[in-house]
């Protein structure tokens, strides 16, 4: 009995072992292959997009433009702005996200020295890289690795331009722009004034303002006092012009003046369909935001190394009251 029971469990444990063996050698030889290791190259890069302005019609289309960008490069972008241009909580948004530590920032350039020693010292101390979009501000200032956006100098070039084909080589024009202006206003005026200089029949006048409406509102009362043959007003600072037009129209039938800006203020493109603006700087922001994720991601690639300092410009056309449907 106790010979037959030895048998037994002697047959058992063979058995046994021999499924298992048999099972040990399937494991091994199964086509099935364990997770890869993640390569840089598959890294979800995080990426920021600040503004001082949100939710205005060319911002928009910089944000909207940026978001499919990241998706079809597969890389993580946010966009943080402010409603209205509140430098502090601006620059608040550069600081959390140099904090946070993310792969890369796009950003509107500020010509401040808060903006430029939050790039130049914080950023660069994280080795974050930086690309300044719509607004530049120079490279040895701000230690930005590029710039994406049009060239101001050539847009105050062209405004002028079609000032004097309306206007002709003669009158009273008005440069309104900020009492500090920043980088991108100082290359519009420049601009201007190299145009503007070849015509003798033409003189500029000049009125500085702050970026609120009432400050607007004020400098423009200013200069109608001071200027009252004024024939023509450029809006350097297109923020401006919606409250420039407000009081001229409260004087005089605006019809009769030549008034020019650019498209990247909340109002312009409105103002140029009612024909109250005679003609706009029109720009691409959808070509800036979407160059600046894809130069931003090939730079953390290493794919383009370095970027050109000089930066990639973007197209620029004059758009008129009468292209209006």
């Amino acid at each position: 009995m106790r010979k037959t029971t030895l048998i037994m469990l002697s047959t058992i444990f063979i058995i046994l072992c021999y499924f298992t063996t048999v099972s040990a050698v399937r494991v091994f030889q199964s086509d099935l292959e364990l997770p890869k290791e993640i390569t840089p190259d598959q890294t979800q890069y995080r990426l920021v997009l600040i503004t001082q302005d949100i939710d205005t019609p060319f911002w928009d289309q910089v944000g909207r433009a940026a978001e499919n960008k990241a998706r079809e490069l597969g890389v993580s972008l946010e966009i943080w702005g402010n409603y209205g241009s509140h430098q502090e909580d601006f620059l608040k948004n550069i600081e959390i996200a140099i904090q946070s530590k993310v792969d890369g920032i796009i950003v509107q350039g500020l010509d401040s020295q808060a903006f430029k020693e939050l790039t130049k010292v914080k950023a660069s101390f994280y080795g974050i890289p930086i690309i300044t979009v719509a607004n530049d501000v120079p490279m040895d200032e701000s230690l930005r690795r590029t710039y994406v956006g049009s060239n101001q100098y050539q847009a105050g070039r062209m405004i002028a331009a079609q000032l004097i084909a309306d206007m002709g080589p003669s009158g009273n024009v008005v440069l309104m722009y900020n009492h500090n202006p920043e980088h991108y206003q100082q290359q519009r005026l420049q601009g201007i004034e190299d145009s503007l200089k070849n015509y003798p029949d033409i003189s500029i006048d000049y009125a500085e303002t702050e970026s609120t409406r009432d400050e607007v509102i004020t400098a423009t009362q200013a200069v109608l006092n001071k200027v009252p043959n004024a024939y023509a007003f450029i809006a350097v600072n297109a923020n401006t012009v919606g409250a420039m037009i407000q009081e001229i129209s409260k004087r005089y039938q605006p019809e009769p003046f030549f008034i020019y800006s650019f498209d990247d203020g909340p109002e312009s493109l409105t103002l140029v369909e009612q024909g109250l603006l005679d003609g706009i700087i029109k720009q691409s922001p959808e070509q800036m935001g979407s160059q600046s994720v894809k130069l931003m991601t090939e730079w953390l690639k290493g794919e383009t190394v370095p970027l050109d300092a000089n930066g990639y410009l973007t197209e620029i056309q004059i758009m008129k009251a009468t292209d209006i449907p």
